[in-house]
């Protein structure tokens, strides 16, 4: 089971974990796995190659993917709220499509 949680600061989401396989095929395979990947993947990218926005990757292993949002400008904010309510929306239709494989939690940000 893919685990997915975006967390929510005072200026929007701020932060992302994704952990674990979601075991809908062999390794190699899996295609939940795969758009889970590429979503998070692309997100993190494309905050700093879209947004200028470096973000502080907390976690890269096998199976989990960690990162937060650092401190930014309103513009930047802005841009990057635009790419991680995409992140959240991607998530969203995967847990709804294969709800056996990727579970979605929003929650705030403890500090």
């Amino acid at each position: 089971m893919i685990s997915a949680t975006i967390y929510e600061g005072e200026n929007g989401y701020a932060a992302c974990r994704i952990t674990g396989h979601s075991g809908q095929a062999e390794a190699g395979r899996d295609i939940v796995c795969a758009a889970v990947s590429i979503l998070g993947c692309t997100c993190v990218n494309a905050l700093e190659s879209v947004c200028g926005v470096v973000p502080l990757i907390e976690e890269n292993d096998d199976g989990v993917l960690g990162f937060r949002l650092p401190e930014t400008t309103p513009e930047e904010n802005a841009k990057a709220q635009i790419l991680m309510g995409a992140l959240r929306q991607g998530l969203a239709d995967l847990a709804e499509e294969f709800p056996q494989n990727v579970t979605l939690k929003i929650q705030p940000l403890s500090h």
